[in-house]
């Protein structure tokens, strides 16, 4: 497929807004527009694609570039939705199998748990890239179109409780498709806002998107219990998505805008991997988001192990499980840890994020000998509100280290274009290494119960890790660099 960001010739297509005043200006869908109501500098093509794009022009901005850019917000924010969804479908579904007629050992489970992690970050690199390759409307529409494979996968093989296990732990990996989708959304919607902004643009993005983990668990096991009585309809954890996924399609389709801007730059993106700040950056992600999603993943899990009689409540003749709570704290909190970034420091809220998500894990681990199942929900859902801060925090540090290290001296210093094409591949790197926290966090814990009969060795670990994390953080941005608190 060719972009329409790539297609040659586009002399004849483009109207720009410095055309004569008698030429109607084109709108993104290309239908005509009064000049006067075209933003300053743009020009638009068929296809949806915007030229002259550069949200550091304050007139430009003022006079239609932001409401371009929400726009293309609220699509990007609904489509990473879904793909969170689907991403973290197992996590809840795998707590039914035993009761659907499956008969997997705990180290099964786990792995169903964890590999469409596995796989989402796996798929994060090139997704980063697909962005300047197809342009940000396009690649939407595909990745969300995507969506459809893996969770009518799931409806058809969940039906059948002699699926085997290799059948079910491939189809599981098929939802890493969901969370591929962050990083090309993360690196479309950075090119679109200011300097000043991307820290709660981006911490809308996420947050819209890991509600997702959320709502997922939140709906499935009432949706699969409902009228139920004895049974089950696992089935339905899989179809009741497609309507939505089509809808984000359409939307996509309708709404979205490529820009031209947004071009694929191979000597930024290698001289991305080769800065060493995008290695610390990602191990501090692998703490913060890291621990969002692998605990959002296993939280389910944990309940249904450590206080069976709390894993589920009836509400009339269907379920609820409170582990939808944990994602659902998280995310709520991760646009304010971006705000709170943009304002004393994305260094001063991670470390903060890192001393809270320590003490956190330590209580559980005090609250477990207890049986108190109200002390180990609240202290879980503290790591989580945590984690959620730090994923804002740590996510907005990035643009802002590689201005720095661009020789930038101001909070205008994004505004050049090789800066924001390597800070948005670093965006997509970063955001991939740390998805592989969720691979590791239920692997851990899995190990930490088959060998030692206790979660407790396993969140002993994450709290040594998010001490190393911590003076990892003061050591190297704790400090000013050219007058900006990074």
């Amino acid at each position: 497929m060719n972009s329409p960001i790539t297609s040659a010739p586009v002399t004849e297509e483009r109207t720009s807004t410095a055309a004569a005043p008698s030429t109607p200006d084109l709108q993104p869908g290309g239908t005509p527009a009064a000049a006067s109501t075209t933003p300053p500098g743009l020009s638009f093509r068929r296809g949806r694609v915007i030229d002259g794009w550069n949200p550091e022009d304050a007139e430009q901005w003022a006079r239609g570039g932001k409401d371009i850019a929400a726009r293309n917000l609220r699509w990007s924010i609904f489509a990473e939705f879904l793909g969170f969804v689907i991403w973290q479908l197992w996590s809840i579904v795998v707590v039914s199998l035993p009761r659907g007629g499956f008969t997997f050992d705990t180290g099964q489970i786990f792995w169903l748990i964890s590999m469409p992690s596995l796989v989402g970050a796996t798929l994060r690199f090139p997704y980063t890239f697909m962005v300047p390759k197809f342009g940000g409307r396009n690649w939407t529409m595909i990745s969300a179109g995507l969506l459809l494979i893996p969770s009518i996968a799931l409806a058809v093989c969940v039906s059948n409780p002699g699926t085997p296990f290799g059948v079910m732990l491939f189809v599981a990996a098929l939802a890493g498709f969901g969370g591929g989708n962050f990083a090309s959304s993360m690196a479309n919607i950075t090119y679109f806002y200011p300097q000043s902004q991307k820290g709660w643009a981006l911490g809308l993005n996420a947050a819209g998107g890991n509600l997702g983990a959320s709502v997922a668990q939140f709906v499935v096991p009432i949706v699969i219990t409902i009228g139920a009585a004895a049974t089950l309809n696992l089935p339905l954890a899989g179809w009741i998505w497609v309507p939505l996924i089509l809808v984000a399609v359409f939307g996509a389709y309708k709404r979205m805008d490529n820009l031209s801007s947004a071009k694929g730059d191979v000597k930024a993106s290698l001289a991305a991997v080769r800065e060493p700040h995008l290695w610390v950056l990602a191990f501090l992600y692998i703490g913060t988001f890291g621990s969002f999603i692998g605990f959002a993943s296993v939280f389910p899990k944990l309940i249904a192990d450590t206080f069976p009689t709390f894993s589920t409540f009836g509400v009339g003749s269907a379920s609820l499980s409170l582990a939808f709570l944990g994602a659902l704290v998280g995310s709520l909190v991760r646009p304010l840890g971006g705000r709170l970034a943009d304002r004393f420091g994305g260094s001063v809220i991670t470390m903060i994020a890192f001393v809270v998500m320590g003490a956190g894990a330590l209580v559980v681990i005090l609250t477990l000998p207890l049986g108190n199942f109200w002390l180990f929900l609240v202290a879980f859902l503290v790591l989580f509100a945590a984690s959620g801060a730090g994923n804002g925090s740590t996510y907005r540090m990035i643009p802002t280290v590689f201005a720095l290290r661009a020789g930038a001296k101001d909070s205008g210093a994004g505004s050049d274009v090789s800066t924001q094409r390597k800070a948005a591949a670093a965006l997509g790197i970063i955001s991939a290494v740390g998805a592989y926290g969720g691979f590791a966090i239920p692997q851990l814990l899995s190990l930490s119960k088959t060998s030692f009969g206790t979660y407790t060795n396993g969140l002993g670990w994450f709290v040594m890790a998010y001490a190393v994390m911590l003076a990892v953080t003061g050591f190297f941005y704790l400090k000013k660099r050219g007058g900006v608190r990074i």
